[in-house]
């Protein structure tokens, strides 16, 4: 029963704040608890080579990890849609090498992962939110839950991201799908979508490794900014055919975050001009006490740019109600050396993800700020409202 009131406990801080209502405004212990020290888990650092296809596997000698996918889509009637799948990991304890030439299977309750799994649809005033969890042993690639990298599959039940590629020596990241569905008294929502790679992976921060507060730690980040993304998504029990845009993130880390540090502000981009953007700001870790911020530039043909902290500017300016708390949905972002003065706005503000770890997930239209010229549309989370 220890054993079960451990797993329980977990699920509920996995990703919490630090500061919670009852806790001082001062007591923060990053959020969700990234902040915590790496103990004897592998650490994120710039000497790290990212590997292929290795690297879109789970890393269980990391303390956490996530598959985070969001789309920009358009239904048939040409109306805007939004929605993410994300598939999180966190280890209970660093994974012990089995002896040499065996490999026994785990007992059931012998779990030293533990796995959630958000997924969202949006349009207009509806937006639809179901979460999962599951457990596994890290020696163990068929499980509730998962991700293996060849053929490329991360799964929880019977959501999944998975491989369309058969051929054994094609990239099997490269032509994906996606599928997931939830009943709810609405009608149900869900998706079955398929994803083409229209350009590179990108590499974030120095060659992969992401740092995120001025005191150096951080994470091992790459995306897929290029995604194609065509196929059916239902909801309130209605199902349309859509195309669009999606970014698939990928992440992980031992120690993600400062102990200082309260959330984050994060933005990716599809521009008209076909670049891509990703910035976002850590609050708190930055020197002097203030914010962190960090981001990269990509070209149209998939090179990176990283961008230094004093080369992004992001600001606040209007906030909305969202599920009781106000958050901000109109922002100022500037990145002077890729010529870009944006105002990004969320369309709906109500884009609240009421699930066990709650933040804010949705659309966002990016506009030139002088003249109002729409110029792109994307994603915006914030956490630690």
């Amino acid at each position: 029963m220890k054993r079960v009131a451990a797993l329980l406990s977990l699920l509920v801080v996995f990703w919490l704040s630090g500061c919670t209502e009852e806790s001082p405004p001062t007591e923060t212990a990053g959020f969700a608890g990234l902040g915590e020290e790496a103990g004897d888990f592998a650490q994120a650092h710039e000497e790290i080579t990212l590997r292929f296809p290795e690297d879109h596997a789970a890393h269980p000698d990391y303390r956490i990890e996530w598959w985070y996918l969001t789309a920009n889509l358009e239904d048939e009637r040409g109306e805007p849609l939004g929605l993410q799948w994300t598939l999180f990991r966190q280890a209970l304890s660093v994974p012990e090498e089995p002896p040499p030439g065996e490999r026994p299977k785990p007992a059931p309750w012998a779990a030293d992962q533990l796995w959630m799994a958000h997924m969202a649809v949006s349009q207009g005033d509806s937006h639809r939110v179901a979460e999962r969890f599951a457990r596994s042993h890290s020696q163990d690639e068929s499980g509730q839950a998962g991700a293996v990298a060849e053929p490329f599959r991360a799964w929880i039940d019977h959501w999944q991201l998975a491989s369309r590629v058969e051929e054994p020596d094609a990239d099997t990241f490269a032509e994906l799908n996606l599928s997931a569905h939830q009943s709810d008294d609405q009608g149900g929502f869900g998706y079955d979508l398929a994803l083409t790679a229209e350009g590179p992976l990108v590499l974030h921060g120095a060659a992969g490794f992401s740092q995120k507060s001025a005191d150096g730690q951080g994470s091992m980040y790459y995306s897929q900014p290029f995604w194609r993304v065509e196929g059916e998504v239902t909801l309130d029990g209605i199902t349309r055919k859509v195309s669009g845009r999606g970014w698939l993130d990928r992440e992980w880390s031992s120690q993600l975050l400062g102990p200082e540090q309260r959330g984050w502000d994060w933005f990716s981009l599809h521009l008209e001009s076909g670049h891509k953007l990703m910035a976002f700001q850590l609050r708190g870790g930055g020197e002097g006490g203030g914010d962190y911020r960090s981001g990269t530039w990509i070209t149209p043909e998939g090179e990176p740019t990283a961008l230094a902290p004093d080369e992004i500017d992001m600001a606040p300016l209007a906030t909305q109600e969202a599920a009781g708390r106000e958050v901000p949905t109109r922002w100022r972002l500037t990145i002077p050396r890729a010529g870009l003065d944006l105002i990004v706005e969320a369309p709906h503000a109500e884009r609240w993800m009421d699930t066990s770890v709650p933040y804010w997930e949705g659309e966002v239209i990016a506009s030139d700020a002088e003249t109002g010229e729409r110029l792109g549309e994307g994603y915006l989370e914030m956490t630690g409202y």
